[in-house]
């Protein structure tokens, strides 16, 4: 019992480890790789046409969710063809930026821009 517990407290640190290793972006460089989520991520309260749905906000939100959800559109594990599309053509470098870029924006300082 005392050696699940130890194993699964060491699991845990490893997670937290590999989560934050991946927020590591570069924002400037996120801002320009960004250009094309704007688009739908950028406009308040968007919701598509077809099929219906509403497209969720990505300032503010933290860089390791959105860099798994990128990883998980590209390699098809989330299904959206517009989504897996846009994810497809980044690399890890480049998720990483983009995910900085759009958590920068929900800290208070200044106006976000």
């Amino acid at each position: 019992m005392r050696l699940r517990a130890l194993a699964l407290i060491l699991a845990c640190a490893a997670l937290a480890v590999s989560a934050s290793a991946r927020a590591d972006g570069d924002p400037a460089k996120g801002k320009v790789t960004a250009y094309a989520c704007i688009g739908c991520h950028g406009i308040p309260n968007y919701t598509t046409n077809y099929p219906n749905y509403r497209v969720p906000k990505l300032a503010g939100q933290h860089a390791d969710y959105i860099v798994a959800a990128l990883k998980e559109y590209r390699s098809g594990d989330r299904t959206h063809k517009t989504m897996h599309a846009q994810a497809a053509s980044l690399s890890d470098a480049q998720m990483q930026d983009i995910a900085a870029y759009f958590e920068s924006l929900g800290k208070s300082s200044g106006s976000g821009k």
